[in-house]
């Protein structure tokens, strides 16, 4: 059991959990609490160590978690250093450093419909892990991010996403790529804008459907907006013109899966 908050491994657990820069470095991300383990195991990425605390979990919770897979390490840790390296305040006593994937665009499988979610520029993880939660629960098929201002594994998207950032292929790429992909790909690209606009309601999403969505702050690029094949809009019925782009994707990715549940 390491009881120590000097120990070496604890301290690069916290170097991990707060710099994109040591995770890019040492090729690991952290994952905390069961859920998330569970879907990260589940997801088959390698595991390489598995940090646990008994006084928060129970040992039928780390049976079934190492009937899955084996962890290079497996370390108890006291109390006092779980609280130290978890980044939750209800911590559940698992914590894990894992090897993150990155798969290419050009290596993306989709289905002859694909439903797709682009987001261009994205910085706040609470949003991106929200997208990925609704992603999830829509079963797009793939959620590609371009130029992206925040870290795909950064600790509070998995976090925001619940895990679910294991449960669908994530891509990260320049907007030309993601462009120039689409368009091989015979994909239409629908962009979330507030001119020139269509209400979403009148779009067939049941076609191969890219829907893009940019920042709250200044929206998609006029880089985006010319290559898009239709800007459309939830039209507003109060006083402000715009939502939390995590809602305003589930609005309309929801109303994808109702026209092609329609169709089926």
């Amino acid at each position: 059991m390491i009881s120590s908050l000097q120990n070496t491994t604890i301290k690069n657990v916290v170097k991990l959990q707060e710099k994109a820069s040591e995770r890019r470095k040492q090729g690991l991300i952290v994952v905390e609490g069961e859920i998330e383990i569970t879907l990260l195991f589940k997801a088959n990425l390698k595991v390489m160590t598995l940090f646990f605390c008994k006084a928060l979990a129970d040992d039928a919770l780390i049976a079934r978690l190492l009937a899955q897979q084996q962890p290079t390490q497996f370390i108890e840790v006291s109390l006092t250093v779980f609280q130290k390296i978890a980044y939750r305040k209800n911590a559940t006593g698992l914590l894990a450093l894992a090897a993150p994937v990155f798969t290419p665009i050009a290596q993306l499988v989709l289905p002859q419909s694909p439903l797709l979610v682009v987001l261009e520029a994205v910085e706040k993880p609470g949003n991106l892990g929200a997208i990925l939660r609704t992603a999830d629960a829509a079963k797009v098929d793939a959620v590609i991010v371009c130029d992206p201002k925040t870290d795909l594994y950064n600790p509070n998207v998995i976090r925001a996403s619940i895990g679910c950032i294991f449960t669908k292929p994530v891509v990260v790429c320049t907007t030309e790529t993601c462009i120039n992909f689409l368009k091989e790909q015979g994909i239409h690209t629908y962009a979330a804008a507030l001119s020139a606009s269509q209400p979403y309601t009148t779009i067939d999403f049941r076609k191969p459907t890219a829907i893009v969505m940019g920042t709250e702050a200044t929206g998609l690029s006029a880089t985006w907006l010319a290559a898009a094949d239709q800007n459309i809009i939830i039209p507003m019925q109060g006083e402000i013109d715009s939502m939390n782009v995590s809602v305003a994707t589930a609005v309309i990715v929801f109303e994808a899966v109702r026209q092609r549940q329609a169709l089926s």
